[in-house]
């Protein structure tokens, strides 16, 4: 948005609130007569659309403009730490995971919940979501926190437009309307419902937080995210791509072994049913990631072997995917990200012998910088990033919510107890 000129007078305020917000999110501690100068808007309208926003907690004033050179220094302005936050929910296969997250990126609440959803209908899975739902909402409440939308990760293909889950093998799901079910069990949801798949939310946070580090972070890669399934996020020149359809980045169906075992998608020999979570822990006769990460530290010669393994395979996968996208960078993420220190070597090793010219690129291995929370912090973004995208729905929303709490506060002083006082 931040290239695009200012609006006509056909979509004045709702246009140019964009573009101002998305100058102050993009550079954190620019003036006004900097927005002015970044978008083409007059200083009047900028000032004017400023207000708005800071009425609403979007941005926050503080201090003097950062900056050298002659003139008079403008007050700085950023997205608000005490604004809105989004709710990120995760329906991973074996645990439920929630997150809130603030406009400024900070986590202001997260945690997992263990159970197994394999075998559950959606309608058993789909209630126990909305009870974290409303659970995280009056905790939100409780702390005079704004929910501004709500964000759900599925590992699935997932139709964007609709919130509907087209099939979800490893949950057994096939055409569950999950935006739908999710309105109908919360009535009180807030804001807009963002549904989308685990694999390409987490490969945005990723990006993200890529982006907030210091030194130089790739603007191309593709983020593995290692569970029971296996999904990939792929990020060209900062913005993802996940298909015509929206269903790209299926690596964990990348068929690896055609005669080898069978695959919850039906198919034989899928790439997760080789690397996969629970093929790691059966190889490595492990009960759980943390009792796997043990045995690799205790230098355990079955857990070693099993993780080598996973890793010449995925090295030999990934592979395919580097000649054809010719990407620069591997995110090791989810269970990978913790067992990077082992899975690196082969599977670099096997990068080098099977990518076309490696001799001429080196392709970099790393271990994502939010590991298994990606994709739940992904999700939350998402639902922050319908506020950022339309921040005037947004002060209209708040204002009428406010106007309607205000009605209602006046309505019980107004009645008080039926008795008027004595003439």
């Amino acid at each position: 948005m931040s290239d695009s000129g200012p609006a006509g007078q056909h979509t004045v305020r709702r246009h140019n609130s964009t573009l101002v917000l998305d100058a102050i999110a993009s550079t954190p501690g620019v003036s006004r007569a900097g927005i002015a100068a970044r978008t083409g808007l007059t200083k009047a309208t900028v000032s004017t659309l400023v207000d708005r926003l800071v009425a609403a907690s979007l941005v926050r004033e503080h201090g003097r403009e950062h900056r050298s050179g002659p003139g008079r220094r403008g007050t700085s302005l950023s997205l608000s730490p005490d604004g809105p936050c989004g709710l990120g929910v995760e329906i991973g296969v074996d645990y439920l995971a929630t997150c809130l997250i603030g406009l400024t990126g900070e986590v202001r609440g997260e945690r997992v919940r263990r159970t197994d959803n394999r075998g559950r209908t959606p309608s058993r899975i789909l209630s126990r979501v909305s009870d974290e739902l409303e659970q995280e909402l009056a905790r939100a409440e409780r702390e005079r926190g704004t929910v501004a939308g709500v964000g759900v990760a599925v590992p699935g293909l997932v139709d964007t437009g609709s919130g509907r889950v087209t099939v979800a093998p490893n949950l057994g799901w096939e055409d569950v309307d999950l935006a739908a079910e999710l309105r109908a069990r919360v009535p009180a949801l807030p804001g807009r419902l963002v549904v989308g798949n685990e694999a390409n939310l987490a490969a945005v946070a990723e990006w993200e937080a890529l982006r907030r580090e210091t030194g130089p972070a790739p603007t191309s890669f593709v983020h593995v995210s290692g569970e029971i399934g296996i999904g990939a996020g792929i990020v060209l020149d900062g913005t993802l791509f996940d298909g015509v359809h929206g269903f790209g980045g299926e690596l964990g169906h990348f068929p690896v072994q055609p005669r080898g075992p069978r695959c919850s998608c039906g198919a034989r020999g899928c790439l997760e049913r080789l690397a996969g979570k629970d093929a790691l822990l059966d190889r490595a006769r492990a009960d759980d990631v943390d009792a796997l990460v043990a045995l690799l530290d205790d230098g355990e010669r079955t857990a070693r072997a099993a993780v080598r393994a996973a890793g010449r395979t995925l090295g030999s996968t990934l592979s395919a995917v580097v000649n054809l996208l010719d990407v620069p960078t591997i995110v090791l993420g989810g269970i990978y990200a913790r067992l990077h220190p082992w899975l690196s070597e082969p599977l670099s090793a096997e990068l080098a012998e099977r990518i076309v010219g490696s001799a001429r690129r080196d392709v970099e291995v790393r271990r994502s910088v939010l590991g298994a929370d990606a994709a739940v912090r992904g999700a939350a973004a998402a639902a922050l990033r319908t506020v950022l995208d339309d921040p005037d729905a947004y002060v209209l929303r708040d204002r009428q919510a406010e106007e309607r709490t205000t009605s209602s506060v006046g309505s019980r002083i107004d009645g008080g107890s039926g008795s008027s006082p004595a003439s």
